[in-house]
């Protein structure tokens, strides 16, 4: 009696067969099996054997059919899972979810909110990365619980995790889930956190040393006044900020917002976001004080936008643009370093 092959055989049996058919490994030719495994997912996905959504053979039919180590298959998928072209699902298996091979690493971005010069520091990180370097970004919001959840929802999907802190208390035991190896602290660092490689403002630091720049202009005014939420700023701004004042005996005060705030002659208001400038621009109108004489403004944070409004704002800003390039080199050559960025302070019509 004949028998056709798919008679004998069971249709899941049958792709099976095949999906193991992808697989090849070839003894004493000095390629390690994990890259020869790696080489045959990539090569089954270029010849169309492999489409986005097919299941890939399980990690120990691999592993006994080629009398190999399970870790040994683990690396290539790990590898697979980290640059984006294959996931894992519990309790089904391994899954193609990219068909670019071209990627060579995939970067986990967090930051904690997205405006004007983190846009040119994301830009000129991006500029200055190889062009088969994958980056995902995602933001926090200055949220604890979407921090903890992103973080949480990408161990072990990505090369490298580059994490903007910000003033969130408790990171250090959100990030140290992560490899210590992987992982680069972005903008604001703290104590728990200087065993990561990281490219940081110092902004105690950096806000007393530009105030003390323009001392000779600061000192025309009556009161100098710190705007300063204490949910999104940084620490270091405030005490830079009051030591400052009181090494100069310059009046002061700190408040959390400008709700119910009139400008009056003789004040100088330090404002470290663009929300808020606006604002208090549209008051210092409304009062018809004269910019740069009767009211004084520094911002933070430098843009090309604020070079021409009223004549130029003051700000106290850091080079993003030289952050991004710093950042990116740091990460292709897993460079182990702490590095401060600069502020400095930028004189302009507004004070």
């Amino acid at each position: 009696m004949n028998y056709s092959f798919n008679q004998l055989v069971p249709t899941s049996c049958f792709s099976y067969i095949c999906l193991m058919g992808i697989i090849t490994i070839q003894k004493n030719i000095g390629v390690p099996k994990y890259k020869q495994i790696i080489a045959s997912v990539e090569n089954a996905i270029v010849n169309g054997e492999l489409k986005r959504g097919s299941k890939l053979p399980s990690i120990n039919s691999i592993r006994n059919r080629f009398s190999l180590s399970r870790d040994t298959v683990l690396i290539a998928y790990n590898d697979l899972k980290i640059r984006g072209i294959i996931q894992s699902i519990p309790g089904k298996g391994y899954y193609l979810k990219s068909e670019n091979i071209n990627v060579s690493q995939k970067i986990f971005l967090l930051f904690d909110e997205l405006n004007a010069f983190k846009e040119d520091l994301y830009n000129s990180f991006l500029k200055n990365l190889s062009e088969n370097i994958e980056v995902d970004i995602y933001f926090h919001h200055f949220n604890p619980e979407v921090f903890s959840k992103l973080i949480y929802d990408n161990i072990g999907n990505y090369n490298s995790y580059i994490i903007m802190p910000a003033n969130l208390e408790d990171t250090h035991l959100i990030i140290e889930k992560l490899p210590k190896d992987k992982v680069y602290i972005l903008d604001q660092s703290n104590k728990n956190l200087t065993h990561y490689p990281a490219i940081y403002q110092n902004f105690e630091k950096d806000i007393f040393n530009s105030l003390s720049k323009g001392l000779s202009l600061l000192k025309k005014y009556k009161s100098i006044i710190l705007l300063f939420p204490e949910h999104k700023q940084p620490p270091g701004m405030l005490k830079g900020f009051n030591l400052f004042c009181k090494m100069n005996i310059i009046k002061n005060e700190v408040i959390a917002s400008l709700e119910n705030r009139t400008p009056k002659k003789g004040e100088v208001y330090l404002i470290p976001d663009d929300r808020n400038l606006i604002r208090i621009i549209k008051k210092q109108k409304e009062e018809k004080l004269s910019l740069g004489k009767d009211l004084g403004i520094i911002s933070y944070n430098d843009t090309l936008l604020k070079e021409i409004v009223e004549g130029g704002i003051t700000t106290i800003s850091t080079d993003f643009k030289n952050m991004g390039e710093q950042l990116a080199k740091m990460v292709m050559h897993k460079e182990q370093l702490q590095v401060e960025n600069p502020n400095t302070l930028i004189i302009r019509n507004s004070l």
